[in-house]
């Protein structure tokens, strides 16, 4: 009896003694803040989290995120913090409000932590790269609500639990890299968008419902397709290999004969092609060159450099040409309520903003104080006609995520566009700063994705309305309208003519943006513009400017895939947005459709309006 009794007190002195065994779901602040701090007291952590007890926890804790009133904890992001041992039950399982968690690339062992289920609001959960053992929990009906799954990189064992279909929102599961065995059970999740179990010791075959994700996601198991392929990743598979490329195709003498033959007719067709084309063009340039002279040629002095920023009139001032009788005209577009004459245009003073591929942009101050963007063509071979049917057709486009042109001017000497002055500035100087300078205010997720929601309605409008291709797709050509929603500038200079390709920056950011097959033809199809939204959309979700790619001498798209590919989604993303609440499964989505739009398929790209349903439904979310 006495042995009882003393088993029932040291039952009951554990209890006492360690509250946080058993301790409620917090209801508040202080009871989440209490929780975290159990947590940390209760873990070996190295490195310091710098979590004050006396400091407001949403504004100072590092890799804690509140919701909106800041009156709870949502998120909790510790990638790499150092942490060892196992998890302390009853903490982290207090935050009844938390969303996301992420504890990736840690040193914690011990099971899976079975009270992590008691958080029924968790959209996003992240334990990768980290020493967990043992089997998976059974049941998962707690979380509804869970879009990410990640335990890539641990020790779990079992079978892969067939619980896990019962997660009906998931969009992302990775077991990867762990000696999980059995069968893969048939998970019937439709809206799964990513999937990886490589590298485990499943066996069998691959269900129905998941064969759309391809071999790489179950590489390094011994699983099999269907009833007559050998497992994906076997020998015997290997073997199968290797003798179909021992027998390949026999092709005869003969044939080889015929295919040389016509190999070196093609090729002095094509030589004779190109003569031809070159020719052609160099008549063409003797015969427009008395047109088109440059603007360093016509006015050498009062041009200004690309460097200066200037307010003077020596900006704009063109006094020389002003006697030229055909520079002597301005022609607007119906729509707009500017009033102004050459003369007005060119006293007025003007500040350098960028140079481009068609040439520079200023801001212009006209006598009456209105605010203009003037574009200067440079390095420009076109002819006045050319010009002027092409001004024709943008400054009669009308929508509202398209910048409209307002007036032109074209002479021999000069070529001139007057747009709209968007004070804000550019998608490119609100993401990385003016002239690269990093001290600005970061752009929120809200704003960034109605960047890309304008822009898309915009490119919508002109392959759809007017079947036009706009071909210089880049973030200093997108602004905010006056609704807040992007709004893309220099629609169909594109299909003008060829600029001279430069050496300098902006030729490496024109690069950046370029599909591959308008890089080879230099042509711009619908196809290309997506290609450049795809990129554009990467830029804006990174945060990487075009001196990062040179810096680390690797292409956005590419460096974007070997991210992905080390399993690393998170590092995608600005770590602004990374801060954002209920963030990731949309962040999944945006990096789902820069795949889509930067195959290098074009015919596997999906269409502008397809872009835009995939975006308004991720801002309705």
């Amino acid at each position: 009896m006495s042995r009882r009794l003393s088993i029932f007190y040291s039952v009951l002195l554990l209890i006492f003694a360690s509250p946080s065994l058993l301790s409620p779901v917090t209801g508040d602040l202080a009871g989440d803040r209490q929780a975290l701090l159990d947590f940390l007291n209760n873990i070996t952590h190295p490195r310091s989290l710098a979590w004050n007890a006396s400091s407001p926890i949403c504004a100072t804790w590092s890799g804690v995120t509140c919701n909106r009133d800041s009156t709870r904890v949502t998120a909790l992001h510790l990638p790499g913090a150092s942490l060892l041992g196992t998890l302390p039950p009853g903490t982290i399982s207090r935050l009844s409000e938390l969303e996301i968690l992420s504890l990736r690339s840690n040193g914690l062992r011990g099971p899976f932590p079975i009270d992590f289920l008691q958080l029924k609001k968790l959209k996003a959960i992240t334990l990768s790269n980290n020493k967990f053992s043992g089997p998976l929990p059974s049941d998962y009906t707690t979380w509804m609500n869970l879009t990410v799954l990640d335990l890539f990189g641990n020790r779990f064992n079992g079978s892969i639990p067939s619980g896990l279909a019962n997660l009906t929102g998931l969009l992302s599961l990775n077991l990867a890299e762990n000696e999980l065995s059995g069968e893969i059970p048939d998970l019937n999740l439709p809206g799964l968008r990513r999937l990886n179990v490589s590298n485990n010791n499943l066996t069998g075959s691959v269900p129905k419902s998941l064969k759309r994700f391809g071999h790489s996601s179950f590489s390094g198991n011994n699983l099999t397709y269907d009833d007559t392929s050998p497992p994906v990743g076997s020998p015997a598979q290997k073997e199968k290999e290797q003798e179909e490329d021992k027998h390949g195709i026999y092709i005869s003498e003969p044939a080889i004969l015929g295919i040389a033959i016509t190999g070196c007719f093609l090729i002095f067709f094509v030589i004779a092609v190109l003569i031809i084309i070159c020719y052609v063009k160099r008549k063409k340039r003797q015969e427009t060159k008395p047109e088109t002279l440059t603007p360093a040629k016509a006015n050498p002095k009062n041009l200004p450099s690309e460097k200066e920023v200037s307010k003077s009139r020596k900006e704009m001032n063109i006094e020389d040409m002003e006697e030229k009788s055909e520079f002597n005209r301005i022609v607007f577009f119906e729509g707009n309520n500017l009033a102004f004459n050459l003369e007005d245009l060119l006293t007025s003073s003007a500040e350098f903003l960028g140079k481009g591929t068609f040439g520079m942009t200023y801001k212009a101050v006209l006598g009456d104080a209105k605010v203009i963007a003037v574009k200067r063509f440079k390095d420009v071979s076109v002819s006045r006609k050319d010009f002027k049917h092409q001004m024709e057709i943008v400054g009669n486009i009308r929508h509202e995520n398209v910048a409209p042109l307002r007036a032109y001017v074209c002479s021999k000497e000069e070529k001139l566009m007057v747009f709209d002055y968007y004070p804000r500035g550019s998608l490119s100087v609100l993401l990385h700063g003016k002239n690269g300078n990093e001290d600005h205010v970061p752009l929120d997720w809200e704003t960034r994705l109605r960047f890309l929601i304008g822009l898309a309605k915009g490119l919508a409008h002109l392959h759809t309305q007017h079947k036009l291709a706009h071909g210089d797709i880049k973030s200093s050509n997108v602004f905010l309208n006056s609704k807040g929603y992007g709004c893309i500038s220099e629609t169909g200079l594109a299909l003008l003519t060829n600029p001279v390709i430069r050496a300098d920056s902006s030729a490496r950011t024109e690069k950046r943006y370029r599909a591959p097959e308008a890089y080879d033809t230099r042509r711009s199809t619908p196809e290309s513009d997506i290609y450049g939204f795809g990129i554009l959309t990467l830029e804006t979700l990174s945060g990487r400017s075009s001196m990062d790619d040179k810096k680390e001498d690797i292409e956005l798209v590419v460096w974007m895939n070997k991210v992905l590919a080390e399993q690393w989604t998170g590092e995608v993303f600005d770590l602004e947005l990374v801060k954002t609440p209920n963030i990731e499964a949309k962040l999944l989505q945006m990096i789902d459709l820069v795949q889509l739009c930067t195959n290098r398929v074009p015919a596997k790209r999906p269409e502008i309006a397809k872009v835009v349903e995939i975006l308004e439904e991720i801002e309705r979310e």
